[in-house]
């Protein structure tokens, strides 16, 4: 009762461009989806967005605007890391499955990241000193942090949690035998070659893509929650679009990259307190998530049956936070909570997730003090009232 119900008008069946422009046109405030409780008292609330469509734009779900747009941050990763392997890094540098997960990655800068990485560099002929992605808040994990502090090592590069991607963009230039002091640089063809891979994953060219910087100094790009949720269905199921579609072109290398995902979801973000990591394994197969800054996830929902439900096809959910929720709460408890009304969590993967679901605040004596609650209805399209 009082929760958030999406409604009808927002929520066409097939993808529209808008004639205003979705960072400039006036918006309405978001719906609340997490309320923070203080003793039954709603200290704050966490507003957003959330969208699951399949990979033709059919939207499914929809709370908030479909249209709002979103820079992809770290979300893009799974999408750009076709390049190297339409180039045949695969093959050229002999990469594993989990090397291949990595380079999708927003990882915590643990010890085993960091020997994935150098394992790369040093089959690659990469030297990890090239990496100019900074190594400012490195690494994610509390646990690694405390021990280098205690040792007085001071964290590289590597550990930085985009070192993958910025990896990616090494390794095409290894290959192609371009110059890797300046692979950063939006015109270096390393860079062309992501923006390439992006664009068709999105179905889009290269032109028409809204860009921006990243926190870590390379291209990030702008698309509507619609589009970021389409374009999870499609990680989810690269086979799902025809070959008059053209992101078929990028179909094969996807599903490499979706797989090597899936096998290895500690690449993705961490041991300790990384929800993509926690979620794919509390539902293995199921989903692939990925995080962007400024509380963005995407999230791919590969086919099968769902709870309460028949089969169904693959889809993908975005989901953004309004206030780019700088304590986590508000994204996990919303983007455990859309899953489960979604059919894709239920009974022993919500008990391992709980700690996300209602993400609790301590006092000094280990009280819980305050919770973290999600707060709306995440109804399908067809269910909508007008």
């Amino acid at each position: 009762p009082g929760y958030p119900r999406a409604v009808s008008a927002t929520a066409s069946p097939r993808p529209r461009r808008s004639t205003t422009s979705p960072s400039t046109r006036e918006r309405k405030a978001p719906p609340i989806l997490v309320r923070l409780l203080r003793n039954g008292i709603e200290e704050s609330v966490h507003r957003g967005d959330i969208v699951e469509a399949d990979a033709t734009g059919r939207l499914i779900r929809v709370l908030g605007d479909p249209d709002r747009l979103v820079t992809l941050r770290s979300s893009v990763k799974p999408f750009g890391a076709i390049a190297l392997l339409e180039a045949g890094g695969v093959e050229a540098f002999d990469l594993a499955s989990d090397e291949i997960a990595i380079l999708a990655s927003s990882h915590s800068g643990e010890d085993i990241h960091v020997r994935t990485l150098q394992a790369i560099y040093r089959r690659s002929g990469v030297s990890q000193a090239a990496l100019a992605c900074g190594s400012e808040g490195s690494p994610l994990d509390p646990l690694t942090a405390a021990r280098l502090a205690r040792d007085g090592e001071k964290a590289g590069p590597v550990r930085h949690m985009c070192s993958g991607q910025h990896s990616v963009s090494l390794l095409l230039a290894r290959l192609n035998g371009w110059s890797q002091d300046d692979y950063w640089q939006p015109e270096h063809p390393s860079q062309v070659a992501y923006r390439s891979a992006v664009a068709r994953a999105y179905g889009t060219t290269p032109e028409r893509l809204r860009t921006a910087i990243d926190g870590c100094g390379v291209e990030t790009f702008a698309f509507p929650l619609r589009e970021v949720a389409r374009a999870y269905a499609f990680l989810a199921d690269p086979s799902a679009v025809g070959s008059g579609d053209a992101r078929s072109a990028v179909a094969e290398p996807l599903a490499r990259i979706r797989d090597a995902m899936l096998a290895s979801p500690e690449m993705i973000g961490g041991r300790h307190d990384r929800l993509d990591t926690s979620v794919m394994k509390a539902a293995p197969g199921r989903l692939v998530s990925k995080s962007g800054m400024e509380a963005l996830r995407g999230m791919a929902i590969l086919p099968g049956t769902r709870v309460g439900t028949q089969y169904a096809d693959a889809s993908g959910m975005a989901l953004k936070i309004e206030d780019g929720d700088g304590f986590d709460r508000g994204t996990w408890a919303a983007s455990v909570e859309a899953l489960r009304q979604a059919g894709i969590l239920d009974g022993q993967a919500m008990r391992v997730l709980s700690r996300y679901q209602r993400p609790t605040l301590l006092d000094p004596q280990g009280r819980v003090v305050a919770e973290a609650v999600a707060a709306f209805e995440l109804a399908p399209v067809g269910e909508l009232i007008s």
